[in-house]
């Protein structure tokens, strides 16, 4: 679980800082004195799964080279409500300046991270596997897809650049029906340069899925709002092809907490859920001065 390197989120930490600080933090400069030294707690009013800490680490060094950062937790754990995650120390000025681009870091990655891990619980025993998806947060996506990992999740592809995903308005778009629009689709990629690693194909039906069964280029087919007893058909008809080893079938759509045990009960290898990022509750973090 290698996390981001900064080079990933330096242009998003600066703009967070010019946001937030401007020209200056008004309130500090006239209450605390220049040399004013501090020391705070970063703690988790809340229980969940701890994402950001290297990223916090960072920030408050773009704020003051000279503060230390020092974590008491790894990305990935899980703590309990009121847990000292971090302590900060350096120049008070700066601890309050970085304080909430800190916080909102750690307190959304952290969100997600544990709303991943929720996720990850309620199909344990199956053998489906959670995904995210691109409903990221525009210019988060390498620290949302990070932070799905920490909770024990999988990604799929990072962008539109590095999978095929065929699906049907890209089949609307090429015109005919499924079966030709499809394989005109798939004789195309043999001109791409370099070749993609990976191709799926979304199914509307399970009659669409017969359809895409034969063919070998396809390696994982999303299924795309279906029934329960749809899901369990379509891996009896994966199954009985003899393309268990090879064929991957994906879950996707009406995928909530309380529906994604019963989807993993039905076979499918991997649950893709828009909800890991979209929509998550940030965790209640705080900054506890000494």
């Amino acid at each position: 679980m290698n996390a981001p390197t900064s080079s990933t989120y330096k242009q998003l930490v600066e703009l967070a800082r010019a946001e937030d600080l401007g020209p200056g933090d008004i309130t500090s400069n006239i209450t605390i004195e220049a040399a004013q030294a501090g020391r705070g707690d970063l703690v988790f009013r809340q229980g969940g799964v701890v994402c950001g800490m290297e990223l916090a680490e960072y920030v408050l060094a773009v704020y003051e080279a000279s503060a230390v950062f020092r974590p008491a937790v790894q990305d990935g754990d899980t703590v309990e409500p009121n847990t000292v995650v971090a302590t900060l120390e350096g120049p008070l000025r700066s601890l309050l300046a970085a304080e909430r681009v800190i916080l909102n870091f750690v307190g959304r990655l952290s969100g997600i991270a544990t709303t991943t891990r929720q996720y990850v619980d309620a199909v344990a025993g199956a053998a489906a596997v959670i995904c995210d998806t691109r409903k990221t947060t525009p210019g988060w996506r390498v620290l949302e897809k990070y932070a799905v990992r920490c909770g024990g999740g999988v990604n799929h592809r990072q962008g539109l650049y590095d999978a095929v995903l065929v699906k049907d308005n890209h089949l609307a778009g090429i015109g005919g029906e499924f079966v030709s629009g499809l394989a005109l689709a798939l004789e195309r990629l043999k001109e791409v340069s370099p070749q993609p690693t990976f191709v799926e194909v979304e199914v509307d039906t399970l009659e669409q899925l017969r359809q895409v069964l034969p063919l070998s280029a396809v390696d994982m087919v999303l299924l795309d709002n279906m029934s329960l007893d749809e899901l369990r058909e379509g891996v009896r008809l994966r199954d009985e092809a003899g393309l268990r080893e090879r064929l991957l079938l994906e879950a996707s759509g009406n995928v909530r907490l309380d529906t994604v045990g019963e989807i993993a009960q039905t076979g499918v290898d991997r649950i893709s859920a828009g909800a890991l990022t979209h929509s998550v509750a940030t965790i209640d973090v705080a900054l506890d001065l000494q």
